[in-house]
């Protein structure tokens, strides 16, 4: 597991070099392996809620730059994730 200590360095895996993504980035990596590892829907469904929360945070960012390429990556990913957290949510609803 990458370490955090440094918000200033690259995450390799996605490569975005901003503090307030990095700080959310730990919690939601290790969100997204408790969802993976769960084994019924509701559990899947309780942790996609944490997630979306953490990644409506990084949406809503203040500081958010249209031109700065880390930025546009972050929205793209919370984007994403969000949309999978939303799924797990419905597929809750639906069993």
């Amino acid at each position: 597991m990458p370490e955090f200590n440094n918000m200033n360095k690259t995450n390799s895996s996605n490569g975005i070099t901003c503090p307030i993504f990095q700080k959310r980035e730990w919690t939601i990596k290790e969100l997204t392996r408790d969802i993976n590892a769960a084994r019924s829907i509701s559990d899947k469904a309780e942790m996609a809620i944490q997630l979306k929360n953490e990644v409506t945070l990084l949406l809503s960012c203040e500081e958010f730059d249209g031109d700065n390429i880390n930025c546009k990556n972050c929205r793209i990913i919370s984007g994403l994730r969000k949309n999978t957290a939303e799924l797990l949510i419905k597929a809750k609803g639906l069993g």
